[in-house]
């Protein structure tokens, strides 16, 4: 009566089978998940960040935020308006922006010159 209800043998003891042609679609599948997550991990490891250091009269600073961390990237005149701020300042973001600064090659003499 209920028979209907109730996996029959064949479901419970068969497994899924693929044919060849939906094995060679999810190999495919597989090898690009996996090359794309390759590329990924080489293009990280490689590339460069223009944010990472202070050169050149460019400063990066990353401060702590409450959603993480915050980079603040200036260059130019904004960089030497920061820079005065920071050497102005005795704040945790003046104090973090400071070695920074100096590393840009804006020291405490040049900015308070201009």
């Amino acid at each position: 009566m209920y028979s209907k209800t109730r996996l029959g043998r064949d479901q419970i003891d068969g497994s899924l089978s693929l044919t060849p042609r939906g094995k060679r679609i999810v190999y495919l599948i597989l090898a690009v998940v996996v090359a794309a997550g390759v590329a990924i991990g080489v293009w990280s490891a490689v590339s460069h960040d223009s944010y990472a250091t202070s050169a050149n009269g460019c400063v990066s600073v990353t401060v702590p935020s409450s959603t993480g961390g915050n980079t603040l990237h200036y260059c130019g005149t904004q960089a030497v308006s920061f820079c005065r701020g920071a050497f102005a300042g005795s704040d945790a973001v003046s104090l973090a922006a400071r070695p920074q600064c100096d590393l840009a090659g804006l020291t405490k003499a040049k900015v308070a010159a201009g």
